[in-house]
């Protein structure tokens, strides 16, 4: 046996050939590249590097020159994107805030649970490796059709993955989304986001310096498990890719909780350098990256990995993305301080290497050097390709403008219509996901039972809170890419402002087609443009995030895209948490307004798609500088206690609102509707920009007088009532009964 292994050593440290290139992932012309770099022929093992290195899912080779366009510089910036693992704003009182959203695609397409707990784990090691204790988690969701057995197999596991995770390491989740479309059957997003809070004096740097200084890796040992997982999530989902599973990582929350522990004693000594947590690409990874960050070199000696398996060879151990695992380079001097801490939690912390000055990663194993490349060639922004795409706009374009309402007759009966929204997946409670999530765990948060458009969480020893939030509706953005964009950017902000926050900035992440489409492409440009123009005016610059491609299906030879959904995390601060605002009507009584411009609109809404089965029609109505506007708006008001409910219209349009407004005290609403306007697109069109706030008589002078001086417009709705629900005077049911039907609609479809 032993002597197989050598063989295959052997092999693997001649001259690779292309055929062996185009294998891993690589291109004939990156092939040639990578020739040139080394001014030899790459052995196998230094070939495997450069394609996990390359591929889409670290190098951004094919989106980078688009992502350099996004805006940046924001007042609150302490580290900009790219700069760290995650971006960092500053909160106050010495404070910043970690965070970062990250995708974990494809191996929750495979392998639910494990794909998407270890999508969890890591996004969380993002946070901790900066020296921030993470917080919070949201998470973003989107499955295919409902009733098939696949979708029903990829939400209970992806769910349940989220949540055994999530509650065992002791973070809790306090707010998400779930969407289900046809485009998404066999390739769901699973999208983590996490916030951490750090002293900003203490902020870990993923950077290697000084010659001699050790490099040791802690955490758990190296496996098999996640092999090449980078170049997996740079490909197709085929009906081939069973195959793949080694390439989904195997996760230990309760490991990552002892590493989280050990890493928050470390970073209160003096023995850090820097460190990196060791995601994709592993070793790999964390050792190019941090060198190249710090222009220095490392030599890594393979065989003192502690490893799971025997006998493994170089490029498995280099491929390898086992979790709970990160690289530090330490203090020549204080080995000592690392071996004690990381002993004491019961965690392996192996010398495996040291700096140097020549600026290229040497790895050695049992004494011989199998791959040696330059740092710099290898990197995100630094040698590794920066490609430029063609787009072209696809012809549903141009056909989904052609929308016209007429086209659609108004039913008769609106309340059957408003009682069967209420039950779609997209827009019933996600109790019965949400309910498998500790969202108290660690005593922050501050929505679990008083509802808001955003989680809301305690920072600790201030008078201040966070606010955060996911957001992306994914049917907008098919229809028109760039304003599809600009209205998830600005929902997003909207719901930190309708929480009682102040938006500061955002993370995301970026699901598309394959970039060598043309016309998935067009999808990707137009939503980097949208989001450049929203950030801009909401002054929430782009700290960072991910770009996942490739989120198509390919069966018998064609590709089926996903919708492109680029979701936005936003954080905002809440300057007094007195004042966080939730947006549950509070008494009867109380007065109804729109805040807000209304059109007579349905164009992509979930009415409209569902319940007409018309999904050809562009993005609602949207005007950024109308939105703008009213969210300042309503900010002033919330500061001034001139409202004491606030929900944004979005999903399911006026009545869903008024209804989820209405079901945590079990009150109602009285409202009139515009004759001048349809009554469906009154009641249940997305159009955007809209925001419904409940006003007290004693409220209502100051707060006439607020709306009119900033210029927004506001319609008198109606008022709260007891428990019934009343449109135009006539009898919509009571609360009670529709809260019943949205709370149970979703797990009804899980009970079997």
């Amino acid at each position: 046996m032993f002597q197989k292994i050598q063989r295959m050593e052997s092999t693997l440290q001649k001259e690779a050939t292309l055929e062996q290139a185009i294998d891993l992932g690589l291109r004939a012309d990156e092939f040639e590249q990578i020739k040139g770099i080394l001014g030899r022929t790459p052995n196998f093992t230094e070939t495997a590097v450069y394609s996990v290195m390359w591929s889409e899912h670290c190098s951004y080779k094919n989106s980078i020159l688009w992502l350099k366009t996004l805006p940046k510089d924001g007042p609150h910036m302490l580290v900009k994107a790219g700069e760290e693992n995650a971006g960092l704003v500053d909160i106050g009182d010495g404070l910043g805030c970690v965070f970062k959203i990250e995708s974990h695609n494809h191996p929750s397409a495979l392998e639910p649970y494990q794909g998407a707990a270890t999508g969890v784990g890591g996004i969380n090691r993002d946070i901790f490796t900066m020296g921030a204790r993470p917080i919070a988690q949201l998470n973003s969701l989107r499955f295919g059709n409902i009733e098939e057995a696949r979708t029903k197999w990829l939400v209970k596991g992806v769910v349940k993955g989220i949540g055994d995770y999530g509650n065992a390491f002791g973070i809790p989740i306090v707010g998400g989304e779930v969407f289900f479309d046809e485009s998404y059957n066999t390739n769901p997003l699973v999208n983590a986001f996490s916030a951490g809070i750090i002293d900003t004096k203490k902020i870990i740097s993923a950077t290697a310096k000084g010659p001699g200084n050790p490099v040791f890796i802690v955490g758990s040992a190296t496996g098999k498990d996640g092999i090449a997982g980078a170049a997996f999530a740079s490909k197709d989902i085929t009906e081939d890719s069973a195959s793949d599973l080694p390439s989904v990582q195997v996760g230990d929350p309760f490991m990552e909780k002892l590493l989280l522990e050990a890493t928050m004693e470390l970073s209160e000594t003096d023995a850090i350098v820097g460190m990196q947590d060791m995601g994709a690409a592993g070793i790999t990874c964390s050792t190019c990256e941090m060198s190249a960050a710090g222009n220095v070199g490392m030599e890594i000696y393979l065989d003192k990995v502690p490893t799971r398996q025997d006998h493994m060879l170089p490029y498995e151990i280099l491929l390898s993305e086992s979790q709970e695992r990160m690289l530090v380079v330490v203090q020549k001097g204080k080995e000592s301080v690392v071996k004690r801490i990381f002993d004491k939690w019961d965690l392996h912390a192996e010398e495996i290497g040291h700096v140097t000055d020549t600026g290229r990663v040497r790895y050695y194993m049992d004494g011989e050097l199998v791959g040696d490349v330059p740092a710099e060639s290898l990197v995100l922004g630094g040698g590794a390709p920066q490609n430029v795409r063609e787009y072209l706009e696809p012809a549903y374009y141009q056909e989904y403008k052609k929308f016209n309402i007429s086209q659609v007759p108004q039913p008769e009966n609106l309340k059957e219509v408003g009682y069967a929204l209420l039950q779609l997946p997209n827009i019933a409670s996600k109790k019965w996901v949400y309910e498998q999530y500790d969202s108290m765990v660690g005593t922050r948060t501050m929505t679990t039972n008083r509802p808001s458009d955003a989680g809301v969480v305690n920072i600790k020893g201030t008078n201040k809170a966070l606010a955060m939030t996911v957001d992306c509706n994914s049917r907008y953005v098919n229809a028109d890419p760039e304003i599809g964009t600009m209205i998830a950017v600005s929902e997003a902000a909207r719901n930190i402002v309708c929480a009682g926050g102040i938006p500061s900035a955002i993370t995301n992440c970026l699901n598309f087609g394959n970039p060598y489409n043309p016309e998935s492409y067009w999808q990707f440009v137009g939503a980097i443009k949208g989001m450049s123009a929203a950030c801009l005016k909401f002054e929430t610059p782009v700290t960072g995030g991910n770009v996942s491609f490739y989120n198509q299906t390919s069966m018998n030879g064609v590709e089926v895209p996903v919708f492109p959904t680029p979701t936005i995390g936003m954080i905002g601060l809440v300057e007094d948490k007195e004042k966080v605002m939730s947006l549950d009507f509070k008494q009867k009584g109380d007065l109804i307004f729109l805040v807000g411009e209304y059109k007579e609109d349905i164009a992509s809404s979930e009415y409209l798609a569902t319940y007409h089965g018309i999904k050809a029609s562009p993005a609602p109505y949207f005007d950024l500088e109308e939105e703008f506007n009213m969210q300042h708006a309503v900010k002033g008001l919330i500061e001034n206690n001139l409202v004491n409910a606030v929900h944004d219209v979005s999903d399911g349009g006026l009545f869903v609102s008024l209804v989820e407004m209405s079901m945590p005290r079990e009150l109602g609403f009285d409202i009139v509707t515009d004759s001048e306007i349809r009554e469906d697109a009154f009641l249940f069109g997305e159009g955007q920009g809209r925001v419904v706030v409940s006003v007290t008589e004693e409220q209502e002078e100051l707060f006439l007088e607020y709306t009119v001086n900033c210029g927004v417009n506001i319609t008198l709705l109606g008022h709260v009532t007891k428990g019934k629900m009343q449109i135009d005077e006539e009898h919509f049911g009571f609360i009670t009964e529709a809260k019943h039907l949205f709370d149970t609609a979703l797990g009804k479809h899980f009970e079997n």
